[in-house]
């Protein structure tokens, strides 16, 4: 049985994971001979920060100090890019119909790397904040705030499941001892399919629904 659900929001809710890989590629396009490695380590580090994205960069591919006025400066003009993108971004596949759905069975989170004020305006917007029990996102660590969803429910971690769609994300699940359900579908690299313990592979949240009903059921 499953009585917590909590969900990566990118690429798990809206399908704006295509936004934010666009974004990076503007927002560095001062330094064209390494946009690209910047792009792919974007790319394979879903669930990552920005900020610890732009940290890493600078330190490892720029070979730059970073300070930080300039770390604001870019996170501010990171968010500017995206921000009506996501807005504007389709739902994932049966993401809307599951979430109204399961809502009103089991508690429903958001966890997720975009910075928690953020989030929750996006959630605002897209009119679906009132299906979470709590958007939680940066500056905090996702196995943190899995943690803190754990004790506020008093929910045991193996009757909670996480599902992402990035390595991060099934980090963050096995820290936190909750099982987890990886999404994967061509617009990111799989990441996650040969990691061991994973529940269950969707390509979309039709697919998470049939699985659910049929976990719920038995």
């Amino acid at each position: 049985m499953i009585e917590l659900l909590i969900l990566d929001f990118d690429g798990v809710v809206l399908e704006s994971v295509q936004a934010k890989t666009e974004a990076f590629r503007k927002l560095f396009s001062f330094s064209p001979e390494h946009v690209d490695e910047i792009v792919q380590f974007h790319r394979e580090n879903g669930g990552m920060s920005r900020y610890d994205k732009i940290r890493y960069f600078y330190e490892n591919i720029l070979k730059e100090e970073l300070t930080e006025e300039r770390m604001k400066e870019l996170s501010a003009r990171f968010e500017g890019l995206v921000y009506d993108e996501v807005i504007g971004s389709p739902f994932v596949n049966g993401a809307e119909e599951l979430i109204g759905i399961i809502s009103k069975k089991i508690p429903v989170y958001v966890v997720s790397a975009t910075p928690g004020d953020e989030l929750r305006r996006i959630t605002g917007e897209r009119r679906i904040d009132s299906y979470f029990s709590g958007v939680f996102g940066s500056p905090g660590k996702k196995k943190d705030h899995i943690l803190h969803i754990l004790e506020k429910e008093g929910i045991n971690p193996e009757k909670a499941v996480f599902v992402g769609d990035a390595k991060n994300d099934w980090e963050a699940a096995k820290a936190a001892g909750v099982r987890f359900i990886g999404r994967v579908y061509n617009e990111v690299p799989d990441m996650i399919s040969s990691l061991p313990d994973v529940e269950c592979i969707i390509n979309d949240l039709d697919d998470l629904k049939y699985y659910l009903e049929k976990v719920m059921i038995a």
